[in-house]
């Protein structure tokens, strides 16, 4: 009996060992990986409506929300054994890490997810910003790069050993880079128009979280305990197919559903709510188009 203990005391620690190794193998590869992505540098226009227009994009695109009003950078995530993330500060200040950044890098970083040096940036959520015209992301970089130095070190990003496992076997989606056709072509400018084709280019900031159906549920990568996306199809049940345009402002205006209640602050309606009315009556248009869908049906 002790020798047959011993023997799957070892069987188990041989099974630790290489589970450990293929999680530790296929977490550094996906950490080290490098892409290469060959696109004309962006023209920046120089004129102050860009630069409007840049903040605009950062503030309903959720870029703020992020790396703090100031663009400073903060700590967005910091779960023990999962890891930390942190948004870096993107201003020429002191602990900014875009000191050295061209137009080149700062469009690579925004639609395709990607460092200078060609590794991922982790928790970018460029598969929102990969369809950005060439237009929008010029305007995005020109109000960046026209920012006021915030003096501000953020502690780093790291990944704990729980969030390495999750990363290999591909339930923590810190690295957008995988999931974006980085050889995908960009049109160069979209007009805003309120009809459902420019509500579709804008729902592309909905996908992180509603899903790609923008059907909602659990969201990818958080904790159980956090909230789930709400249905955004015209699910009469489970979705906002009851839902009138008064109703959808009100929503995303002043945080409140129809039935009076409060939406969950994990929702940014105070940002995207800032968005145009041009720009809520596209995306009304765009949700009112898709199917309807059961809740959480990603």
């Amino acid at each position: 009996m002790k020798r047959w203990l011993l023997r799957m005391l070892a069987a188990l620690v041989l099974v630790v060992l290489v589970l450990g190794a293929i999680v530790w193998g296929r977490s550094s590869y996906l950490l080290h990986r490098t892409w290469q992505v060959t696109e004309s540098a962006l023209v920046l226009p120089v004129d102050a409506t860009a630069i409007d227009r840049g903040h605009h994009l950062a503030v309903t695109r959720g870029c703020t929300d992020c790396h703090a009003q100031d663009m400073g950078g903060r700590v967005v995530m910091q779960q023990s054994p999962i890891g930390q993330m942190a948004a870096p500060n993107l201003t020429r200040g002191h602990g900014g890490v875009v000191a050295a950044f061209g137009v080149s890098d700062w469009e690579r970083a925004i639609r395709h997810g990607l460092r200078p040096d060609g590794r991922a940036l982790l928790l970018m959520p460029s598969d929102e910003m990969a369809a950005l015209s060439d237009a929008d992301t010029a305007d995005l970089i020109v109000w960046l790069r026209q920012l006021p130095p915030v003096d501000r070190d953020t502690s780093p990003s790291f990944i704990g050993p729980l969030g390495r496992a999750l990363l290999a076997f591909g339930k923590l989606p810190l690295i957008a880079a995988v999931r974006i056709d980085q050889h995908a072509a960009h049109v160069a400018s979209i007009t805003p128009v309120a009809n459902a084709s420019y509500g579709a280019y804008l729902v592309h900031g909905c996908i992180g979280c509603h899903g790609a159906h923008l059907s909602g549920g659990s969201i990818p990568g958080m904790p159980p305990q956090a909230p789930k996306a709400a249905n955004l199809t015209p699910d009469v049940a489970t979705g906002i197919g009851k839902w009138t345009k008064a109703d959808f402002y009100r929503a995303l205006r002043h945080g409140r559903k129809p039935d009076g209640t409060t939406l969950d602050p994990f929702m940014p309606w105070k940002t995207v709510g800032l968005s145009s009315d041009t720009e809520l009556d596209a995306l009304w248009a765009y949700l009112r188009s898709v199917p309807a869908k059961p809740a959480g049906q990603r």
